[in-house]
């Protein structure tokens, strides 16, 4: 049921009009404000309503909520421009809820998937955010992909007692199958920089991969993280892996200012209503440990 405090609210940004919904506090509302950066291509709501839900539970523990449709999503005008070039976007909504909920002095961040890529991307510019809350952050390359596929997508298969009667029943694609983990298998022995574009002069032009620029922003972000990781969710596990991988990574998610919380049985949007209250009550603990 929406509340009385909710209210439709737009923004101009590039020139074009946002349009979002403002959860204002049900009671004494804290400092610290909430922007959910909503993963693409969704709009406002989410994926069973999981943000309408997320927003109205802060709400109704005194933080204010500021959960709006980025450049050609939902409601709002113009193009997509790509999680990679939102930050306007972002920018302009911080406002926004500042604007409206004056009380507000600081902002966190909450971002799914692609939407946890792009508050790193920003974070780091804005001094107004004080903490980022990404759940499931996109990390995805061709290589970090197929790596996850066998890692946790073929094993859990071959563990499981209905992949074994499938086969014996004849109604595996067995040829299917095999073609797909062996295609998994050389993307995952590819080098990133075997993709790297050439330039007109014919060398190579190197650039940082999505992943090493997503932990640039979390290293570089003076604030605080809280990461959400599904146990059931592909995304998760390819953020983990690439986090595993990499020594410096490890030792920033072990840093004091990055707090890991997982939801072992929960997918990649947190369909069950259990898991979508068990999500809000984490961030809520930890926006009041802030």
């Amino acid at each position: 049921m929406a509340s009385r405090n909710e209210q439709a609210v737009c923004f101009q940004s590039a020139g074009e009009t946002r349009y979002g919904i403002l959860h204002a506090a049900e009671h004494q509302a804290c400092d610290t404000g909430v922007v959910i950066l909503v993963g693409g291509p969704q709009y406002r709501v989410g994926s069973h309503r999981q943000f309408v839900h997320l927003a109205r539970n802060l709400a109704n523990q005194g933080v204010p909520v500021f959960r709006f449709d980025f450049s050609g999503m939902g409601d709002s005008e113009g193009d997509f421009p790509g999680f990679e070039r939102l930050d306007e976007d972002v920018r302009r909504s911080v406002d926004t809820l500042m604007e409206h909920c004056p009380q507000v002095k600081k902002v966190v961040l909450w971002g799914l998937c692609d939407g946890a890529s792009a508050a790193c991307f920003y974070a780091p510019s804005d001094a107004r955010v004080v903490g980022l809350a990404l759940a499931n952050p996109w990390v995805r390359t061709e290589q970090g992909e197929a790596k996850a596929f066998i890692k946790h997508y073929y094993w859990s298969r071959l563990t499981s007692a209905g992949f074994w009667r499938k086969l014996f029943s004849g109604k595996l694609g067995v040829f299917t199958a095999l073609e797909g983990l062996f295609g998994n298998l050389r993307r995952s022995a590819q080098r990133e920089n075997d993709a790297a574009p050439e330039k007109q002069d014919g060398s190579t032009k190197v650039e940082m991969s999505l992943p090493e620029r997503v932990f640039l922003g979390l290293e570089t972000f003076a604030g605080n993280v809280l990461l959400i990781i599904s146990g059931n969710d592909l995304t998760a596990a390819e953020f983990m892996d690439a986090v595993q991988q990499n020594r410096k990574r490890q030792k920033l998610i072990d840093s004091p200012k990055i707090t890991v919380s997982r939801l072992s049985d929960a997918d990649h949007t947190f369909s069950r209503r259990c898991w979508k209250e068990e999500v809000a009550e984490r961030t809520a603990e930890w926006i009041d440990a802030l």
